[in-house]
């Protein structure tokens, strides 16, 4: 199927309208980083720095380990870890031992974990001490063989690593001490011991699995999407292409959005890698340290989510502090209110826009233009090589220009499947095209707008109503902080649409002066019948707000009830 594209006709003049993408692994652009910016910073964490150079050289040693201690090509290797130096030797050491990353959430608890586990057929984990406890009884319920754990110490700057101890006693945090020896393994200790001398693995980067990305099974159970080398190469290149005023070996990433999540993986991890740039990372996210950090080591690119920036923009010593440094921000994870879009930019003279994507697709597929027009409430146009339409929800065919549809996908970042999960595969995978289970529509330049997740869709009433609308225009009154608007049962309307909100700090509101509000600018079917005001909303570890938590919430209660 040939598919129009108009939005070629607004690209920018430095923006290439196709890419060709090198046929090489991944793990291919660390060692080339290495030898184009040996003694370059590629990592400053907690005031820590590390050089490409050492950066290659570590991720050798733990390759070879991993080799030594039964890792084949092809073998699952979990990592579980925040966003810190280990993170990023882990990533690729699994990569260059010839093993498939698996990202792991460090926040799961056992059950979680134990899933993911089984479903991925990991041997191999990479964490944490504090998580060892957790992890470690994972060995009789799994599969699960060898574990390498690591400490924040381990990469902290003297003398924060003489002190860390001490401070996770005084935060009554476990202090846990494992042994190097038999199935136990300290990360310490193999790059002390290990010599960077890998086994070479044949890659065919078209069919080889690099990284099982587990979706965040907001629906039923995870799944891990397959991203084989070539999806997330050419991915991280249209990431590269997409941000062309950006200089090679010359930029400062943020990272706060977790690499255990693609999109931090793809757009700071990956891309940095590729680039020659230097990542600051924050092992969490806190909105002062995360200023503090902005101020001191002046970041260009700031990949983000709403959240993230919603909470720095609240912040009550913002004026404090100098965030001038920020050239680029890419949001996604989740719809970016306009509102907060206009006062970042004018608090920080850079730009944010909002991208759109999905793990399937490595992640991303679309985003406004960082520098060139955008268009206020739309995800924008698709990155180069990147073909998109919109499937009609009436007849299944191409929808016209501003039709409501399902939208779909086409394109290298594309991923091969679901694992193991062939029947899935084949239910969102048709002749090439990726359906992304989200409605919206295209308009006449090519401009694509989100109305809802498929699932999210709200039927009150015999009413189609989308919460992004409502979000959006509750995220106009001022005294709104967050907001989520979600479909709850109801007997006579079959669902009623409920609004959950976090009010600014120092703000209060009532449900009438919120009716009020919303019905001047929404169709009296479309206001929430209800309003609760929450001090904080359900969020996965990106950021995302977890409509479906909220719906879930609603239903326990209501059988609770009966």
């Amino acid at each position: 199927m040939e598919t129009q594209k108009p939005w070629l006709q607004h690209y920018p003049e430095d923006l290439p309208h196709h890419l060709s993408f090198e046929n090489k692994p991944l793990q291919q652009y660390l060692k080339e980083a290495a030898s184009e910016f040996p003694s370059k910073s590629a990592i400053n964490f907690l005031g820590k720095e590390i050089t490409f150079s050492e950066l290659y050289t570590q991720s050798l040693k733990l390759a070879s380990y991993l080799q030594s201690i039964g890792v084949q090509k092809g073998d699952r290797v979990s990592i579980m870890l925040p966003n810190c130096p280990q993170a990023v030797i882990a990533y690729y050491g699994v990569l260059f031992s010839g093993g498939i990353v698996v990202q792991t959430n460090p926040l799961y608890m056992e059950r979680e974990l134990e899933y993911q586990l089984k479903d991925s057929g990991s041997e191999y984990i990479l964490t944490l001490d504090l998580l060892y406890p957790r992890v470690s009884k994972m060995k009789a319920l799994t599969g699960l063989k060898h574990v390498i754990v690591t400490s924040i110490k381990d990469y902290l700057p003297f003398p924060k690593n003489v002190l860390y101890p001490f401070v996770q006693k005084k935060q009554n945090q476990l202090v846990v001490k494992v042994e190097h020896g038999g199935d136990n393994h300290l990360f310490k200790e193999i790059l002390k011991r290990a010599q960077p001398e890998v086994k070479e693995v044949e890659v065919n980067t078209k069919e080889d699995i690099a990284l099982l990305q587990y979706t965040g099974g907001t629906t039923g159970f995870p799944k891990g999407v397959m991203l084989t080398h070539e999806n997330l190469v050419a991915n991280t290149t249209m990431c590269s292409a997409w941000m062309y005023k950006s200089k090679r070996g010359e930029e400062v990433v943020l990272g706060i959005i977790p690499f255990f999540h693609v999109y931090g993986m793809t757009t700071v991890m990956n891309l940095s890698v590729m680039q020659g740039f230097k990542m600051i990372l924050l092992p969490k996210f806190d909105a002062t340290d995360t200023l503090k950090a902005i101020q001191k080591h002046k970041p260009t690119l700031f990949p983000g989510a709403p959240t993230i920036y919603i909470a720095l923009l609240n912040h009550p010593d913002l004026k404090d502090y100098d965030l001038s440094s920020i050239d680029a921000c890419l949001s996604g994870s989740a719809p970016l209110p306009v509102e907060v879009q206009e006062r970042f930019e004018r608090e920080t003279g850079g730009r944010l826009v909002e991208g759109y994507g999905l793990s399937e697709t490595s992640p991303v597929t679309h985003s406004n233009f960082l520098w060139g027009e955008r268009r206020k409430g739309s995800v924008g146009v698709p990155w180069p090589n990147t073909e998109s339409v919109i499937f009609s929800m009436e007849n299944g065919g191409i929808a016209s220009t501003n039709e409501l549809g399902e939208i779909a996908i086409r394109g290298p970042q594309v991923m091969k499947g679901y694992w193991n999960k062939q029947d899935e595969t084949n239910a969102v995978l048709k002749d090439g095209w990726l359906l992304t289970g989200d409605i919206g529509y295209m308009d006449e330049d090519g401009y694509f707008y989100i109305a809802d997740r498929k699932k999210d869709l709200i039927i009150a009433g015999g009413f189609n109503i989308y919460p992004r609308e409502i979000e959006e225009i509750l995220y106009e009154n001022e005294k709104v902080k967050e907001v989520v608007v979600a479909g709850i049962p109801d007997p006579y309307r079959g669902e009623t649409v409920k609004a959950y909100i976090v009010l600014r700090d120092g703000q209060t509101a009532t449900e009438e002066e919120m009716n009020e509000f919303t019905r001047k600018h929404l169709a009296a079917y479309k206001v929430p019948r209800i309003y609760e005001f929450r001090e904080e909303l359900p969020k996965t570890a990106v950021g995302k707000i977890l409509r479906r938590a909220l719906v879930d919430e609603e239903k326990e209660k209501l059988k609770n009830a009966n």
